[in-house]
């Protein structure tokens, strides 16, 4: 352990773990839904071996399923307010056992920061247990100066808050006892870390405690091995693996060159259950910050290498036809699916359905047909999937759906438009080979909940800009359904163009809703902000609330168009901004809207960037002489202004 700069004499006599010894495990939990995630209980499982007491301190109110994750792993449960973070947590923890805590050789604070064991916790307790020491940490971070919480001094080098281990002479001194009743608030999070994380190892070592650390930094450089490293030290055997990595903004982690993906993969290498994992990071991460920090975007060959045949999956097509002349096209991509499948067509009325049903009656299906018409064509193929075909999404019958329907977008430019289908089909249902590693993803991921191509840029000015006037309303639905996964800021992660693969079981939050045709019609119909396109961009976030996980999917061909020109449009948009890509994002956000590029425009952005105090004042200023303009014009056309009134 890197300490020889802080420590201060005398050094107190330090001991090994105790042969027999006994352990107490506080382990802080925290969920904004009071429940708690498969992962926390398989961590407590693995634990109990090594831990004779196991505490949990939930952070804020524990929900029941919460309640019967909890109970069968650990001892006691303590429920507490939701102040002061983790380290108020362990500070009640301590405070709850009292004397009882004189019963351990060693007490362990630890957290719900992190998913494992991804390699076995037994190593590691052996050579911790026969070190002489009175504290341990699992992970470490180096001496950072000047501060960057305080911008001031230096943070010292400090064993990370997640994991400690403190021996029974330390746990029973006074300078323990006095630290953690003197404990000072901690209302940010910069507090828990400039109040605790950070100094916390120092004021022990300075009091001759001796520490030592599990996985010290692999490099001297200043960064958060424990996330920038994890898979480095995931192959030096570290158990734990931290969750931030999966929800750290994108940029940072690009400019830090952390391809989550690889970390998934060495976790999954060494065993831990990557359902667990996904899971959570489904229900609590932002969708479109998770498909970019964990790389979920799967580029699939044209021939088939993953499916596998003895695992068939029950298969259904729901597809919506408005435009019957497209039938036997939208027949022939469904027929690109392995295997057997069932067919449901919907349409808006009885003639379409004749027209359907004939192009049906003359080709070999694989499975059962229903070609049903719905009662109202408002909301198209979103009412039609959600009230036409509720049935299928909330029965049992089917292990898998693909929804589909008869897309032209004759709105838009014809170009555009044909992209867009193009884009769509060609990355859902592109060949038989294609269609069954699309296939192979749900027979080898059980979370998976959705599968469809990426955002739309192409001929269409999406990017940062998808949510359009969607977002509010989105938000409103999210309360209406009980959806609680973090909303993309920028842009949604959703299926445009409305087609996609799903498990009708991830769609459940969708189909359980007592959906009305009334509610897509009106002047709203199909608009922003109206219920299809708010609908449109759900089915990530719903699926997430269940524990279900996308993938954006797309075949080579499509990825080497799509790639190059947004490779090529970065290019030019960075060319007159500075350094990385994380530092021109920083600066334009720090800009704000550019606007119209008028002289208020740049006016307001130059006092953003250089005087922040000046903002408000440069705002009014030109307030004022619109109205000045406003004045002189009526004063010097006074007949014309009067024409106005």
């Amino acid at each position: 352990m890197k300490t020889a700069e802080l420590v201060s004499f005398p050094a107190r006599e330090a001991t090994a773990f105790p042969a027999g010894g006994r352990r107490l495990l506080i382990y802080v939990v925290y969920d904004r839904r009071g429940d708690v995630e498969q992962y926390v209980p398989y961590a407590l499982e693995h634990l109990r071996e090594y831990c004779d007491h196991i505490l949990v301190v939930n952070n804020g109110p524990l929900s029941e399923q919460g309640t019967a994750a909890l109970e069968p792993v650990s001892d006691q449960i303590l429920v507490r307010e939701n102040r002061g973070y983790d380290i108020w947590g362990y500070k009640d923890g301590l405070d709850f056992m009292g004397d009882d805590i004189a019963e351990y050789d060693e007490v362990i604070l630890a957290n719900d920061t992190w998913f494992g064991p991804v390699r076995p916790f037994g190593p590691v307790f052996d050579r911790m247990d026969s070190t002489a020491l009175h504290f341990w940490g699992m992970t470490d971070h180096v001496r950072v100066e000047p501060n960057p919480f305080t911008l001031d001094g230096y943070l010292p080098y400090h064993l990370q808050s997640y994991w400690l281990g403190a021996r029974r002479e330390l746990v029973q001194s006074e300078e323990w006892r006095s630290y953690w009743r003197d404990l000072p608030s901690m209302d940010t999070y910069s507090d828990a870390v400039v109040k605790h994380e950070g100094t916390f190892t120092e004021w022990l070592v300075d009091r001759g405690f001796l520490g030592e650390v599990a996985f010290p930094a692999i490099t001297d450089k200043i960064e958060n091995h424990a996330v920038l490293y994890a898979e480095q030290l995931m192959d030096a055997g570290c158990p734990t693996l931290k969750r931030r990595p999966f929800f750290q903004w994108p940029p940072f982690m690009d400019h830090l060159a952390v391809i989550g993906r690889w970390t998934l993969e060495a976790a999954a290498k060494y065993g831990f259950p990557m359902e667990l994992i996904m899971s959570d990071l489904a229900r609590n991460v932002a969708p479109r910050t998770l498909n970019a920090d964990a790389a979920l975007l799967s580029v699939l060959p044209e021939q088939d290498v993953s499916y596998d045949v003895a695992k068939p999956l029950r298969t259904v097509v729901v597809c919506h036809i408005f435009y019957e002349e497209m039938t036997a096209e939208l027949l022939d991509r469904a027929d690109t699916l392995p295997g057997s499948y069932d067919l449901v067509v919907t349409v808006p009325d009885a003639r379409k359905a004749a027209a359907v049903q004939a192009v049906i009656d003359a080709r070999v299906t694989r499975g059962s047909t229903d070609v049903r018409v719905v009662d109202s064509n408002d909301g198209r193929d979103q009412s039609a999937f959600l009230i036409g075909c509720r049935d299928l999404l909330l029965g049992e019958d089917y292990d898998l759906l693909v929804k589909i329907h008869s897309k032209k977008t004759p709105q838009d430019a014809s170009n555009a438009a044909r992209h867009f289908k193009r884009q769509q089909f060609s990355n859902l249902l592109n060949s038989p080979g294609y269609t069954a590693n699309v296939v192979a993803l749900f027979q080898q991921e059980a979370g998976l909940g959705l599968a469809y191509p990426p955002m739309v840029h192409i001929g269409y000015g999406t990017m940062g800009h998808a949510w359009w006037a969607n977002r509010p309303a989105f938000v409103e639905m999210c309360a209406r359904l009980g959806v609680r996964v973090p909303l993309d800021e920028e842009s949604p992660l959703a299926p445009f163009g409305s087609m996609y693969f799903a498990r009708p079981q991830a769609l459940r939050v969708l189909a359980r809703e007592p959906w009305e045709y009334s509610e897509f019609g009106g002047a709203q119909a199909y608009v922003d902000g109206g219920l299809a396109h708010v609908l449109e961009r759900m089915p990530s976030y719903a699926a997430g609330e269940l524990g279900y996980h996308t993938r954006t999917i797309a075949n080579a061909d499509y990825l080497a168009n799509s790639y190059t020109a947004l490779d090529y449009n970065l290019d030019q948009m960075s060319k007159t901004m500075p350094e990385s890509t994380m530092h021109q994002i920083e600066f334009l956000r720090k800009a704000g809207d550019f606007g119209t590029g008028s002289l208020e425009d740049f006016a307001l952005m130059y006092a953003r960037l250089q005087r922040p105090h000046l903002e408000d004042r440069t705002r009014a200023f030109f307030e004022r002489t619109r109205r000045m303009r406003g004045i002189f014009w009526r004063l010097r056309h006074p007949a014309q202004w009067r024409g106005k009134q």
